[in-house]
């Protein structure tokens, strides 16, 4: 099978450099390299008229509209590969990365999706753990992540991460990733939105701990700046998050969602015992949160409510 590897980039170019080195050593090498950059990214056009040419099948895509959203959908339109498989520019894959991505889809034909571990890297430090429980979507509309710390076999899962995922090209060839998630940079919980859509498809997610990157969690230059808080950003990432929900779950578990996401929540979308339970700690800061997350909340639903309902299909299977 020929495998594409899609890598979105900006300004971040000694990342990039460290990307491109992994993947040269890969046992089964990348048929083609996807380098998706944005045209005002002077420093990334600058390293890669540096490099080898023979060195990696490079190719480059040039975008101009931001976010990952964006830069992904113009690296699926031009791939040749059966397969696509995807990592950050902070990110480097493992050595056999693409030999373990591929023997799934060797293996099974309705396998729409496979993805691994990404061993997660804040400066020096290597956050540790394991978990059994990944990429799972409970029946009340809680996802859960952990894609970081999985362990145990390769199994199916409803979420895959997107600095260590792949994607059948037949499976994805006519939905793409979803133009009206929310940001301009890393645009966080645009993977639900495509995960969802291919498991009401009827497609098969894999997730394998043995399949890894690691990910060195680079600086960011849009509204996103992880750990300091932005209230444009923390309500993005509710919206997309809500959003993709609202699209796919079924009227029972939509309601059931609701109630919970407004009365509980989670620590990135949080709702009333969130609250109560930081305001002690936070003060200001955790109505700002919680303003935030619940304009996210209703954002989401206003633009779900205007949808086209004759398209509607419902998800009772998830």
């Amino acid at each position: 099978m020929m495998i594409s590897v899609l890598i979105p980039t900006y300004r971040r170019s000694q990342d990039l450099a460290r990307c491109l080195v992994a993947l040269q050593q890969q046992v089964r090498p990348a048929d083609e390299v996807l380098v998706v950059v944005r045209d005002s990214d002077t420093e990334t056009w600058q390293l890669l008229a540096g490099l080898d040419p023979y060195a990696l099948p490079i190719r480059t895509v040039k975008v101009s509209v931001p976010g990952v959203v964006a830069a992904m959908n113009a690296g699926v339109d031009v791939a040749k590969g059966e397969i696509i498989a995807i990592t950050d520019d902070d990110a480097a894959p493992h050595a056999d990365w693409l030999e373990r991505i591929e023997a799934h889809y060797l293996a099974d034909e309705k396998v729409g999706g496979v993805g691994g571990r990404d061993r997660m890297h804040y400066g020096t430090q290597l956050v540790e753990g394991q978990s059994h429980v990944v990429g799972r979507l409970q029946w009340f509309g809680r996802a859960i992540g952990n894609h970081h710390l999985g362990v145990g076999n390769a199994r199916e899962v409803d979420i895959l991460k997107g600095v260590n995922s792949s994607y059948r090209r037949s499976a994805i060839a006519h939905i793409r990733f979803d133009e009206r998630m929310r940001g301009t940079g890393a645009q966080v919980h645009h993977e639900l939105m495509l995960c969802l859509t291919l498991k009401r498809a009827g497609w098969k997610l894999i997730y394998d701990p043995q399949i890894v990157v690691d990910h060195y969690l680079g600086q960011r230059f849009d509204e996103d700046r992880r750990n300091q808080f932005n209230a444009i950003a923390f309500s993005n990432m509710t919206y997309n998050e809500t959003l993709s929900l609202l699209e796919h779950l079924s009227p029972i578990r939509r309601t059931a969602f609701a109630i919970w996401a407004v009365l509980v929540g989670t620590r990135d979308a949080w709702g009333l015992v969130q609250l109560l339970r930081f305001l002690p700690s936070q003060g200001k800061l955790a109505w700002q949160k919680w303003l935030a997350s619940m304009h996210g909340r209703w954002q989401a639903w206003v633009t779900w409510s205007n949808r086209d309902r004759s398209s509607e299909v419902w998800a009772q299977h998830l």
